[in-house]
């Protein structure tokens, strides 16, 4: 197939209807449409599974709402559950803020609805309160160790203590124990959404090791931020690039 035959059979296999024309900006869409579903789709080791996931979290990352209710449907027409996509959601919070995830879900949870799928959906807490620093170190510990707290040591007073403890307590004891999502999903899902935020490559080197330790080889990484790159930009993708071709087992 050449690149216009690609676009129309994964544009059709992911929105179910053929591509319609813009009546405004029909040049743009054309060439959105042909790199996209035609050129982007098809490089890497990928499924569209996953492809679709990582167009989900940027989307959310970068507040873009309105795409989200087309590549949330498309998510579905691909096999993704729809508690999949949610605890995609949800791991973006300690990254990008609570309200922004609040954003993201009233436009997926009007999508749910409109497929008749029930709300909310059924519960994926595993842990307890009294539980979460416990089994957020059980998480965090096997990917990063106690890095965090190494660098937050010289902070004065509480803060000493507090920042690590509430990392280790929202990011890995609220969110990386929940049930719904493997761990290297949620891996690639968080590498892709700094790779989105841009200005993190600090955190983006953690973060490849942490991919790697979860089982995603730089393939995989690699792979993710070229399906990335029509919703960030190419300077952010090459930024991530970077990291991960000197990313190592740490």
């Amino acid at each position: 197939m050449n690149r216009i035959e690609r676009t129309e059979k994964k544009y059709q296999e992911l929105f179910h209807q053929q591509i319609m024309a813009s009546k405004t900006d029909p040049e743009l869409l054309t060439i959105l449409q042909r790199f996209i579903f035609g050129e982007v789709f098809y490089i890497g080791n990928l499924s569209d599974k996953t492809r679709e996931l990582i167009t989900i979290t940027a989307l959310a990352t970068n507040q873009t709402i309105p795409q989200l209710t087309p590549h949330t449907n498309a998510a579905l027409n691909v096999g993704i559950t729809p508690i999949e996509i949610r605890e995609v959601i949800y791991q973006l919070a300690p990254f990008i803020g609570y309200p922004k995830v609040l954003n993201a879900m009233e436009a997926i949870n009007k999508v749910f609805e409109s497929r008749g799928i029930s709300l909310p959906l059924a519960n994926q807490g595993t842990v307890q309160e009294g539980q979460r620093f416990d089994k957020g170190k059980e998480k965090q510990d096997p990917l990063y160790g106690d890095g965090m707290k190494q660098n937050m040591k010289t902070l004065p007073g509480e803060f000493a203590d507090a920042v690590p403890r509430i990392l280790t307590e929202s990011c890995f004891g609220d969110f990386y124990t929940r049930g719904g999502l493997d761990l290297k999903t949620r891996e690639l899902m968080i590498l892709c959404a700094l790779a989105t935020l841009g200005g993190t490559e600090r955190q983006m080197v953690s973060h490849a090791s942490g991919n790697l330790k979860a089982g995603n080889d730089k393939e995989t990484m690699l792979s993710a931020m070229v399906q990335l790159y029509p919703y960030i930009g190419f300077p952010r993708i090459s930024n991530a690039i970077s990291v991960i071709r000197e990313a190592k087992l740490e």
